[in-house]
Protein backbone atom coordinates (compact mmCIF):
# COMPACT_ATOMS: atom_id res chain seq x y z
CA UNK A 1 0.00 0.00 0.00
CA UNK A 2 1.08 3.52 -0.72
CA UNK A 3 1.86 5.93 2.10
CA UNK A 4 -0.78 8.38 3.20
CA UNK A 5 -0.42 11.68 1.35
CA UNK A 6 -2.30 13.86 3.80
CA UNK A 7 -1.44 17.24 2.24
CA UNK A 8 -2.85 16.40 -1.18
CA UNK A 9 -5.85 14.74 0.43
CA UNK A 10 -6.62 17.89 2.39
CA UNK A 11 -6.35 20.07 -0.70
CA UNK A 12 -8.54 17.65 -2.64
CA UNK A 13 -11.17 17.58 0.12
CA UNK A 14 -11.21 21.37 0.33
CA UNK A 15 -11.72 21.63 -3.43
CA UNK A 16 -14.53 19.04 -3.39
CA UNK A 17 -16.19 20.87 -0.49
CA UNK A 18 -16.02 24.16 -2.38
CA UNK A 19 -17.42 22.58 -5.53
CA UNK A 20 -20.29 21.17 -3.44
CA UNK A 21 -20.80 24.71 -2.09
CA UNK A 22 -20.53 23.55 1.51
CA UNK A 23 -18.94 25.39 4.39
CA UNK A 24 -16.49 23.56 6.60
CA UNK A 25 -19.14 23.45 9.32
CA UNK A 26 -21.83 22.08 6.95
CA UNK A 27 -19.59 19.29 5.68
CA UNK A 28 -18.47 18.39 9.20
CA UNK A 29 -22.10 18.15 10.30
CA UNK A 30 -23.18 16.07 7.30
CA UNK A 31 -20.21 13.72 7.65
CA UNK A 32 -20.59 13.36 11.41
CA UNK A 33 -17.15 14.67 12.31
CA UNK A 34 -16.15 17.70 14.36
CA UNK A 35 -15.48 21.00 12.69
CA UNK A 36 -11.92 21.27 14.13
CA UNK A 37 -11.10 17.71 13.06
CA UNK A 38 -12.22 18.36 9.48
CA UNK A 39 -10.22 21.59 9.44
CA UNK A 40 -7.13 19.66 10.52
CA UNK A 41 -7.69 17.09 7.77
CA UNK A 42 -7.98 19.84 5.15
CA UNK A 43 -4.78 21.47 6.41
CA UNK A 44 -2.92 18.15 6.26
CA UNK A 45 -2.47 17.84 10.02
CA UNK A 46 -4.58 14.70 10.55
CA UNK A 47 -4.70 11.29 8.90
CA UNK A 48 -8.35 10.24 8.64
CA UNK A 49 -9.33 6.60 8.83
CA UNK A 50 -11.01 4.80 5.95
CA UNK A 51 -14.32 5.10 7.85
CA UNK A 52 -13.98 8.88 8.13
CA UNK A 53 -13.08 9.09 4.44
CA UNK A 54 -16.19 7.09 3.62
CA UNK A 55 -18.36 9.45 5.68
CA UNK A 56 -16.81 12.45 3.96
CA UNK A 57 -17.29 10.89 0.52
CA UNK A 58 -20.95 10.23 1.26
CA UNK A 59 -21.49 13.81 2.44
CA UNK A 60 -19.70 15.17 -0.63
CA UNK A 61 -21.53 12.74 -2.92
CA UNK A 62 -18.32 11.40 -4.37
CA UNK A 63 -16.87 7.93 -4.53
CA UNK A 64 -15.15 6.72 -1.37
CA UNK A 65 -12.70 4.98 -3.69
CA UNK A 66 -11.68 8.39 -5.03
CA UNK A 67 -10.80 9.56 -1.52
CA UNK A 68 -8.99 6.29 -0.78
CA UNK A 69 -6.86 6.85 -3.88
CA UNK A 70 -6.19 10.46 -2.87
CA UNK A 71 -5.19 9.31 0.61
CA UNK A 72 -2.91 6.62 -0.81
CA UNK A 73 -4.94 3.81 0.76
CA UNK A 74 -5.78 2.33 -2.66
CA UNK A 75 -3.64 2.27 -5.75
CA UNK A 76 -5.14 4.30 -8.52
CA UNK A 77 -6.77 2.28 -11.21
CA UNK A 78 -7.83 3.78 -14.50
CA UNK A 79 -7.99 7.52 -13.77
CA UNK A 80 -10.75 7.98 -16.34
CA UNK A 81 -12.89 5.36 -14.62
CA UNK A 82 -12.37 6.87 -11.17
CA UNK A 83 -13.13 10.36 -12.47
CA UNK A 84 -16.22 9.21 -14.38
CA UNK A 85 -17.58 7.48 -11.31
CA UNK A 86 -16.88 10.57 -9.19
CA UNK A 87 -18.68 12.85 -11.65
CA UNK A 88 -21.72 10.57 -11.78
CA UNK A 89 -21.89 10.31 -7.99
CA UNK A 90 -21.49 14.07 -7.55
CA UNK A 91 -24.22 15.04 -10.03
CA UNK A 92 -26.99 16.73 -8.04
CA UNK A 93 -29.48 16.53 -10.91
CA UNK A 94 -30.02 12.76 -10.63
CA UNK A 95 -31.15 10.76 -7.61
CA UNK A 96 -29.25 7.95 -5.86
CA UNK A 97 -31.11 5.14 -7.64
CA UNK A 98 -30.41 6.72 -11.02
CA UNK A 99 -26.73 7.10 -10.13
CA UNK A 100 -26.45 3.42 -9.22
CA UNK A 101 -28.19 2.34 -12.44
CA UNK A 102 -25.94 4.61 -14.50
CA UNK A 103 -22.84 3.19 -12.79
CA UNK A 104 -24.03 -0.37 -13.49
CA UNK A 105 -24.56 0.44 -17.17
CA UNK A 106 -21.17 2.17 -17.35
CA UNK A 107 -19.44 -0.84 -15.78
CA UNK A 108 -21.20 -3.28 -18.13
CA UNK A 109 -20.05 -1.25 -21.17
CA UNK A 110 -16.47 -1.20 -19.85
CA UNK A 111 -16.51 -4.97 -19.37
CA UNK A 112 -18.08 -5.55 -22.79
CA UNK A 113 -15.51 -3.34 -24.51
CA UNK A 114 -12.63 -5.00 -22.68
CA UNK A 115 -13.63 -8.32 -24.25
CA UNK A 116 -13.72 -6.95 -27.79
CA UNK A 117 -10.76 -7.26 -30.12
CA UNK A 118 -9.24 -3.85 -30.88
CA UNK A 119 -10.20 -2.59 -34.36
CA UNK A 120 -6.56 -2.39 -35.53
CA UNK A 121 -6.22 -6.14 -34.96
CA UNK A 122 -9.42 -7.09 -36.79
CA UNK A 123 -9.15 -8.29 -40.40
CA UNK A 124 -10.26 -5.59 -42.81
CA UNK A 125 -13.43 -6.13 -44.83
CA UNK A 126 -13.32 -5.71 -48.57
CA UNK A 127 -16.38 -5.44 -50.77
Amino acid sequence: MASLNVGNLGEYLREQRRQAQLSLRQLAEQAGVSNPYLSQIERGLRKPSADILQQLAKALRISAETLYVQAGILDERDPDEVETRAVILADPSINERQKQVLLQIYESFRKENALEVPTDEMPSKTN
